[in-house]
């Protein structure tokens, strides 16, 4: 009697003290994140086969609906915030789960993606040799499938040691997050540990890190028009001279210091039989740092002194966007707990603490921290940004699934 009299005291003080009852075992989890595969498959199509380009209000608020519906389906509650009309972004979707411990936990994605409406048309979701197709999939909708079932999996095994686990599906990511960062910035503030969704790579599956920060570069030329067939010399061509800024800052970009200066978009003139006025061009920079672009701007606004075309005005402009990630003790430590736990089901997780070239919203959780900032949770994939060669690997889900739900249920140590 007295025996079982201890039994009930221990259970009732562990109750009171807010400790689960029963932990949740390993071989429940790794059971669960098979069961969960499929589903995940199915979840991944829905998302993909919405076009949600980072302009596009109408998709995005269907591929948000379709969402809401699986957080619904995992009884998780959700709100919705809207943004500003005038930022003409799409809104994000908050959702916030109460546990029993003390760690406070927050998963970041984004619904958005780079492509146009009709792409669709031309890339549509398929699966072929263990690779899931479709826009967008790998950049970033496989992240927000994964927490998607993550929270199916916790709402499943009553997982609840975790004190607070939040969740922020923003919808302007590449665009640079002007509506959500500074909500982003907020959660590095309040939470112990942010898992942003970002994918992870084919020839080997990680944890990530470090990013690159990403500035844009503007070059304007303006020129005089003049009619292209009866009098073109009293013109002064802005295209070519475009051309000719362009060519002799080709080759700006430094591997050796992960400066990165591509030039990406073009405009110029505005009928045919015109000689065009004015020419436009955008590069796309990154770097390890922000202060890097500042020689090479140095650079830029030099040679920019060097034209071809007599008469013409030349400018450039270089705006700092997104901060980098870089590594920190806390993230280390997290990154090690991470490959300890992929362990347990015997998959290799590599940690990348030098940024490769992408730039994403975890940079903006880090700004102001408390606690450790770990990218690429989604899945291994290739491709973003391309055309009909974006893919995920269908056998990351099952690794991905266990290894968050158990990072959760362990909180960071």
């Amino acid at each position: 009697m007295k025996r079982w009299l201890g039994v009930m005291l221990f259970c009732a003080s562990m109750l009171a003290a807010g400790q689960p009852y029963a932990e949740v075992t390993r071989e429940a989890i790794r059971a669960q994140a098979a069961l969960q595969e499929p589903l995940a498959l199915q979840t991944l199509q829905k998302l993909v086969e919405v076009e949600s380009g980072s302009r596009d209000l109408e998709g995005l608020a269907r591929v948000r609906a379709v969402i809401e519906a699986e957080l619904a389906a995992a009884g998780v509650p959700f709100e919705v915030i809207a943004t500003p009309p005038d930022d003409r972004t799409g809104s994000m979707l908050l959702a916030r789960i109460k546990g029993s411990g003390t760690s406070k936990i927050a998963l970041i994605a984004h619904m958005d993606t780079v492509y146009k409406r009709g792409d669709l048309a031309r890339q549509p979701f398929r699966v072929e040799n263990g690779k899931a197709y479709g826009l967008g999939i790998s950049d970033d909708k496989s992240g927000v499938a994964m927490i998607l079932h993550t929270l199916r999996m916790i709402s499943a095994l009553k997982v609840d040691t975790f004190g607070e686990l939040t969740v922020l599906i923003n919808a302007d990511e590449e665009i640079g997050s002007p509506s959500s960062r500074g909500r982003i910035t907020r959660l590095g503030e309040e939470n112990d540990l942010v898992i942003s969704f970002e994918g992870s790579g084919v020839k080997s599956d990680y944890v990530r890190l470090a990013t690159s920060s990403i500035a844009r570069a503007t070059l304007t030329v303006k020129g005089r028009a003049s009619h292209s067939g009866a009098n073109p010399d009293f013109g002064r061509n802005a295209l070519v001279e475009l051309s000719h800024q362009i060519l002799q800052m080709r080759d700006l970009s430094d591997p050796a210091t992960g400066l990165k200066v591509n030039w990406t978009l073009a405009q110029a003139g505005s009928v045919a039989n015109m000689i065009p006025s004015k020419a436009t061009a955008t590069a796309d920079m990154r770097a390890q740092q922000l202060v890097d672009f500042d020689a090479v701007e140095r650079v830029m606004q030099q040679r920019i002194k060097n034209h071809l075309v007599p008469d013409t005005e030349v400018s450039i402009e270089v705006v700092r966007g997104r901060p980098p990630l870089n590594p920190t003790d806390k993230g280390r430590a997290v990154a090690r707990q991470v490959q300890s736990i992929a362990g347990e089901i015997g998959w290799k997780l590599d940690v990348l603490e030098t940024p490769t070239g992408g730039g994403t919203d975890a940079a903006y959780a880090s700004l102001k921290a408390r606690g450790a900032v770990i990218e690429s949770f989604g899945l291994q994939g290739f491709g973003s940004h391309s055309d009909d060669a974006e893919y995920v690997l269908l056998s990351s889900i099952q690794p991905r699934l266990y290894t968050t739900v158990r990072l959760i249920q362990e909180g960071p140590r």
